[in-house]
């Protein structure tokens, strides 16, 4: 039996499907992809019951999508499944796709690896409930692997384009919230959508609200990605859309990851909204909107976001890293009663309460441009929300290798050691509540900010967060942390060594 539990990333499905020189060898085969839609399948009978047949798949712009799309039809199709091909897709629209009045597909799959290099490919799968978690994904992949899934007959194949019904309801959001036809006359905005699939939004949401879009950039679907990763939080990236914004003097700027399940934004001056700053400005938003109301982040914020929410009377719950966390602590926190109107990771995976606490770029950048309009209309700037937020003066990572077998029981050792060491240091506070790696703060004296050591989510790796509201400060830290670290020869902290010198 063929093993594809190496496949599972997290609760999404990762794999190589273009042979690269050099590079690893393909794993997301004919067979594995179509063994993969048959146990997807049979999964979803399994919760939902027999009854359950109607399957929409899409894809981003990835060379290797229309191929993966016919193997996973003909995959679900075998297992008795009537399938709707989207085509190009965006992950969101996926998901919106099972709960759209007049769709309300069973299930849905998005063919996507996000910002991954080319030749990678991967699965993202929906039902009306929201994302699969990754114990559904390990049950899928074990199945496939075990050839364990229906064998219903043929069922049906036809294709359809779902992205003009989700722009449609995106307009009518912004519509509805401005009272405006064209909320967005006069307004110059830019699109980057880094030859992904997010080119939709500026030709099928912002232009038929009135907005002038001339300037966007790399609309046009390419899985080559020939510009700049499709990624926010890539530097080249945020400069390409940065530039257009300045060069153009439009009034706003969006880019979007690969499959716009992520966003950035550029104001008009170039300053750039992602990480704590695009938290920051939602908060600001939602708590106008829902006083009190619980933000739940990654673990690697700034303390000056903290203040800044708690300053608009919000509950900041700093959570652990991976999107499909902060959503599940949000909803988790919802259940108890403490309600969490937003789940946000500093990578740009948001999502709203109001959403179905669903992450899409999409959909925030609807949010910021609500609020674009209003601001204009009352004579106020959209950077006017982010007034008193503390931003740190230097902010560093550090992704240091673990070259251990069991890397992450190494590396919970470091973890656990590094707390106690904590302890005993002057000027060293220990973050809490604290709910991923050891977070310490340092007094003016010892550094002037704050440190995060965590294990990655997925890779033998420790990354290592520095934040210093001081100059210099950000080297005193990691002056601190050498020799401690130093101390571990499994773990390779020689670029901390080195920008500590």
């Amino acid at each position: 039996m063929p093993d594809y539990k190496k496949l599972q990333n997290g609760s999404d499905i990762r794999g190589v499907a273009i042979a690269v020189e050099g590079g690893k060898p393909v794993d997301l085969t004919e067979e594995a992809v179509r063994a993969i839609g048959g146990a997807f399948a049979g999964w979803l009978q399994s919760r939902l019951g027999e009854g359950v047949k109607r399957i929409s798949i899409g894809r981003d712009s990835r060379l290797s999508g229309e191929q993966l799309s016919a193997w996973l039809r003909d995959g679900l199709s075998a297992a008795g499944m009537e399938v709707t091909d989207f085509g190009l897709c965006t992950t969101p629209a996926m998901f919106m796709s099972t709960v759209m009045e007049g769709w309300e597909f069973d299930g849905a799959v998005m063919i996507t690896a996000s910002h991954l290099p080319f030749e990678r490919n991967g699965f993202k799968f929906f039902t009306a409930k929201g994302g699969l978690e990754k114990q559904d994904i390990a049950a899928i992949l074990a199945s496939a692997g075990a050839g364990d899934f229906p064998a219903g007959g043929v069922g049906a194949c036809i294709r359809a384009d779902f992205l003009p019904a989700y722009a449609e309801l995106l307009q009518k959001k912004i519509r509805s919230a401005t009272g405006m036809e064209q909320p967005l006359s006069g307004l110059r905005i830019l699109v980057d959508a880094g030859n992904g699939a997010g080119g939709f939004f500026a030709g099928e949401v912002l232009a038929p609200l009135g907005a002038d879009t001339a300037g966007s950039l790399f609309l046009t679907p390419d899985g080559r990605f020939p510009n700049h990763a499709p990624n926010p939080e890539n530097a080249a990236a945020m400069d390409s859309i940065r530039t257009a914004v300045l060069e153009c003097k439009a009034d706003f700027g969006i880019i979007f990851d690969t499959d716009v399940d992520r966003a950035g934004a550029v104001l008009a001056d170039g300053s750039e909204l992602n990480r704590n700053r695009l938290i920051a400005i939602l908060s600001a938003i939602l708590l106008r909107e829902h006083p009190g109301t619980t933000i739940v982040t990654d673990s690697i914020t700034s303390t000056g976001l903290a203040e800044f929410i708690a300053a608009h009377g919000g509950v900041h719950r700093r959570f652990k890293r991976g999107y499909r966390n902060v959503i599940n602590e949000a909803e988790r926190l919802c259940a108890a009663g403490q309600v969490a109107e937003m789940a946000i990771e500093t990578s740009g995976h948001g999502a709203l309460r109001e959403n179905y606490f669903l992450d899409d770029g999409a959909y925030l950048m609807v949010k910021l441009l609500i609020e674009l309009a209003r601001a204009r209309k009352e004579g106020r700037t959209l950077e006017s929300l982010l007034a008193g937020l503390k931003e740190p003066v230097e902010s560093l990572e550090f992704r240091m290798a673990l070259n251990a077998e069991d890397f992450a029981a190494y590396g919970n050792g470091v973890i656990s050691a590094l707390a106690e060491y904590a302890e005993t240091q002057p000027g060293w506070a220990l973050a809490t509540p604290n709910y991923e790696g050891v977070r310490v703060s340092l007094d003016p004296a010892h550094g002037d900010g704050w440190f995060l050591l965590r294990l990655s989510l997925h890779d033998p790796l420790m990354p290592l967060n520095i934040e210093s509201d001081s100059a210099g400060g950000a080297k005193k830290i990691a002056a601190a942390l050498v020799g401690f670290l130093a101390g571990f020869e499994k773990l390779d902290s020689v670029s901390l060594a080195a920008f500590a010198e």
